[in-house]
């Protein structure tokens, strides 16, 4: 039997409110799992879905002072610490702070404001001050100096090979329950949703994928199948047969000939007389043999 106690190696689903502690000792709510909580500080984000998360212990993945707490708690205890920066998001470096040519953003078709969010050569920071067409911009983490506070817990471990390939599925890219996973002798057979099929997102996460199976699961193969099923064409209604198809006989001009089938059927018989060719003759010119006994 798996144990409730958290060890590292372990992934565990995690729930959690986590704040900033300000210098007047008042906290700031910068990320959480609960959409009530976020309401109630004014930081609900529609386009964010408020659902536990999988975590892995001991891979440096988490923040020092939260992994250390977590590492020995019992699954469903509910834990609250408080991160000093050195053990958080580290202490903050002046370095990382650079002024750039307002030009460079202009280039890019960007008008800097503080407080905006960019990311030039690779790096991501925060617009602090625009003057004089100089930008500074902060490149240091948002909670880089900061003393954290985490209310969390861990609500469930992965105790199975398939909860384990889920759980990394849905660490990297999410949408884990759509995939259909068949694990077979040290191998991995994992099909691929659709959406993945036209996602950007899955191209890159992909790659994060594999190196966490590899590194996080006993898995020597690991194989993704996309599927495209060919769809059958509609058949197309069948038109109303005219009469002539209804009986089965050629349609007939009232002289009793056999008319040309038309190219294509009528909806509906009709009871207009055909027009005559230009060239036809005239009943005068008619031999007595071909006409109607009652014009004779």
């Amino acid at each position: 039997m798996t144990s409730e106690t958290i060890e590292k190696g372990d992934i565990v689903w995690i729930e959690y409110d986590a704040w900033t502690v300000n210098p007047n000792g008042t906290l700031t709510l910068f990320d959480t799992t609960h959409d009530e909580v976020a309401k109630k500080e004014g930081k609900f984000d529609e386009k964010k879905v408020y659902i536990e998360v999988p975590v892995v212990i001991g891979r440096g993945r988490l923040f020092e002072g939260l992994e250390a707490a977590l590492v020995g708690a019992k699954v469903g205890e509910t834990i609250e610490v408080l991160i000093p920066p050195e053990k958080g998001a580290g202490v903050r470096d002046p370095r990382l702070v650079e002024l750039r040519t307002e030009r460079e953003f202009l280039r890019q078709e960007i008008s800097p404001e503080v407080g905006m969010e960019v990311s030039i050569s690779g790096k991501h920071g925060v617009v602090t001050a625009v003057s004089a067409g100089r930008v500074r911009v902060d490149f240091n983490n948002p909670l880089a100096g900061k003393t954290l506070k985490y209310v969390v817990q861990a609500t469930r471990k992965a105790k199975t090979p398939d909860e384990r390939v889920r759980a990394i599925i849905d660490m990297d890219y999410g949408l884990a329950d759509q995939f259909k996973i068949d694990l077979k002798g040290g191998s991995a057979e994992i099909h691929l949703p659709d959406v993945c099929k036209t996602d950007e997102k899955w191209f890159v996460s992909k790659f994060r994928v594999v190196a966490d199976l590899r590194e996080l699961s006993d898995l020597k193969t690991i194989r993704f199948v996309e599927e495209y099923e060919k769809k059958e064409a509609k058949a197309e209604p069948k038109a109303e047969p005219t009469r002539t198809e209804a009986t089965g006989e050629a349609g007939k001009d009232e002289s009793g000939a056999v008319a040309d089938a038309p190219k294509k059927p009528r909806k509906r018989a009709t009871a207009t007389k055909a027009k005559p060719a230009a060239k036809t003759r005239t009943e005068e010119e008619l031999p007595a043999s071909e006409k109607a006994p009652e014009e004779l």
